[in-house]
Order: C-alpha cells, then structure tokens, then sequence
C-alpha cells in the first residue's frame, strides 16, 4: 500500500484534518505546529488529539508529520534568534506528544555568513538541549536545497548534525524530492547511486519520511521552487520511480506541492495507480 498525505491546515482541528485527509484518498497528512510565518502555537486541544488518534488507528494511517515553522534558525548569528528557534522546538515536542508516535520535521537553518562548521555545531547543541528520553517523537532533519547560507543541503552536512545529537535514537531525516534534485543529487539518471551515496554516509536506516515534490527549476540549480506532480524537471516516470523503489516503497510520502484540495486528491488518484502495490 502506498503511503501517501499531503500538506493540510489546522484551522478546523486534527480530527478534521484526519477526516479531510480520508476524503481525498490519503492515509497521512503534514502539518504546521504553528503559523509557519510567526510564532504563536494554538493551545492543544486534548480531547481533539485523542479523537485524532482513534481515527489514525482505525484507518492504520502512516505516521503523521508535524511541521516546524519557517521562522525557525537553529543556526542563527543572532543569540535570541536562536532561543526563539528552542523555545520554538521545545514547545512544539511537547505538543507533539499529544499525538504520540508520530514525526517532526525542521529546516536546520541559516548560517548566514558563519560558515557551515558553526552551523552544524550550533545546530547539534539546540537539539541536544531540545531533545528529551522520554519523547515518543521523531525529529527528521530536512535536506535542503543549497540557496543562500542554508545547512544541510548535502548529506554529509545532514551526518555531521546527527553526530553531534546525544540522544541520536531521537532523530532522522527527511528528504525532500525538490530540495535534493536543486542540491545537485540526481534522482531522475541515478536514483539507485543516490541511495547508495545516502547509505553509505547518513544510512538509510535513517531515512524516516519524504516530501514528495517535483521541481520547477533544473537539475544542480539551488533553488527551492515545488511543482506540481509530473508538471516539472524531475518529470512523472521519475516520481513513479521513487515511489516504487525497493529501498523507499514503504516509507511515508507527503505532497508539498502548489495545489489546493482538489489538486491534491487528484495527485493522490495519480500516485496511487502509479504504485506498483
């Protein structure tokens, strides 16, 4: 069975985001722990979360994946830019666990002009402070695509983090199908090389979610511009190809592309029959 969600809003609460998720064909979804722009978190709703919950596992949907905001810099030059970014991380792994289980992901951030080396150890030591034994939660690191100062965009700087987090048992990867072709990692010629580089350096072990995006710009260009599926450079016999793979059918697959609902049901239609189930 293909494992597939997309982006949805939390306006109407997780029950309802669960039920909209059933409506469009989907056994998953993403969403935003908090305005992705600001900073302010609704307050959970326990019995909305427990309501959730029963419907995941009457469904048996695939993990669930929060979204930390876009506003986050774990890597910042600022000092209180980086306590919003624990603060922010603190916060939304305690929530989180009113939906045991499940997934988080974040950007690692900017290093805006520090250099890579002071990103990477300032990022290690938030979530050494963030993470907790206790959590039921996965926190994915996300690949990005290499524009401005971003950590992250290759998948040794994605290993050095990892390295560097005590409790490494808490922690995995996303990636992120737009953001790694931009990088430079060429998943439409050589998927089976790019997996095997990944292995060999991070470990597919690690490997826990993926943003299944195509790309609006070519291959190597660092720019991080989603495209709706089959509608882009890295093209649908490409997608059909991801999902299908041996080393990746059984992970969780979730569209971030530029679509309202009905777009994305029908992207879901279209991958389902694309899954070699």
């Amino acid at each position: 069975m293909l494992n597939i969600g997309c982006h949805l809003s939390t306006s109407k609460g997780f029950k309802h985001m669960g039920e909209e998720a059933l409506s469009l064909g989907a056994n998953t979804f993403q969403f935003f722990t908090r305005n992705p722009r600001g900073s302010k978190a609704k307050k959970m709703d326990e019995k909305d979360a427990s309501a959730l919950m029963a419907l995941v596992q009457e469904h048996q949907f695939a993990p669930l994946l929060g979204h930390a905001p876009y506003t986050l810099n774990a890597c910042a030059s600022d000092p209180h830019i980086r306590e919003f970014a624990h603060m922010v991380i603190k916060d939304d792994l305690a929530n989180m666990e009113y939906l045991p289980n499940n997934l988080y992901t974040f950007h690692p951030g900017n290093h805006v002009g520090q250099g890579v080396e002071t990103g990477i150890e300032l990022i290690g030591q938030l979530l050494n402070q963030a993470l907790r034994p206790e959590q039921t939660t996965l926190v994915l690191l996300e690949i990005m695509s290499g524009k401005g100062s971003e950590v992250g965009t290759s998948f040794e700087e994605i290993n050095q983090i990892l390295q560097r987090v005590n409790l490494i048992e808490k922690m995995g990867v996303c990636l992120d199908t737009c953001h790694i072709y931009s990088a430079g990692y060429d998943i439409v010629n050589d998927l089976d090389g790019v997996l095997t580089q990944f292995d060999e350096i991070v470990g597919l072990d690690k490997l826990k979610a993926i943003h299944l995006n195509d790309s609006l710009n070519p291959h190597g260009s660092r720019k991080d511009r989603h495209a709706k599926i089959g509608q882009g450079t890295i093209g649908m016999e490409a997608i059909t190809n991801i999902i299908n793979h041996p080393r990746l059918r059984h992970l969780p697959f979730y569209l971030e592309t530029p679509n309202e609902l009905p777009g994305y049901a029908e992207e879901i239609k279209l991958l389902k029959a694309a899954f070699h189930g």
